[in-house]
């Protein structure tokens, strides 16, 4: 990997990176104050006792960011660029919980400068999110 992250020849079905952090109290505060999201599911442990999650839970979205860490650091990296990505949030994030998200490229698709690859977060091998991104990834040609 370059200091400009892998390029597209460089990339391969198959190639996986993951990203880890525990999330925190703080971490849903300052989502809260950063989307704007300020839901009480998220901010109020009397309000979100009443709801089918019994508890506070992490934003879907603050989960979400995880997989554009490792993308974006890691696979394929620094100088890539989001095109699309879907979710599908499988269960709840509540603080305290360590999040893996985990890339892996699908197909590379070297005219296009694309990569299409599986997202997934996990917690305790149990996934709380999946779904598929499309990412533009710099050609050495472009150098």
């Amino acid at each position: 990997m370059s200091e400009h992250g892998y390029f597209i020849e460089d990339l391969e079905p198959g190639m996986s990176a993951t990203f880890g952090k525990t999330i925190t109290d703080a971490d849903i505060l300052m989502f809260a104050g950063v989307s704007g999201d300020t839901n009480p599911v998220h901010l109020n442990e009397e309000f979100a006792g009443g709801t089918l999650f019994k508890g506070r839970i992490a934003h879907g979205l603050l989960t979400a960011s995880l997989i554009s860490t490792a993308i974006g650091t890691k696979l394929p990296g620094p100088g890539c660029i989001y095109v699309s990505q879907s979710l599908r949030f499988r269960a709840p994030v509540r603080a305290g919980d360590t999040v893996t998200a985990r890339v892996t490229i699908l197909e590379v698709e070297r005219e296009r400068r694309r990569v299409r690859m599986e997202t997934v977060c996990l917690v305790g091998g149990r996934v709380v999110l999946d779904g598929e991104a499309v990412i533009m990834v710099p050609s050495r040609a472009e150098r």
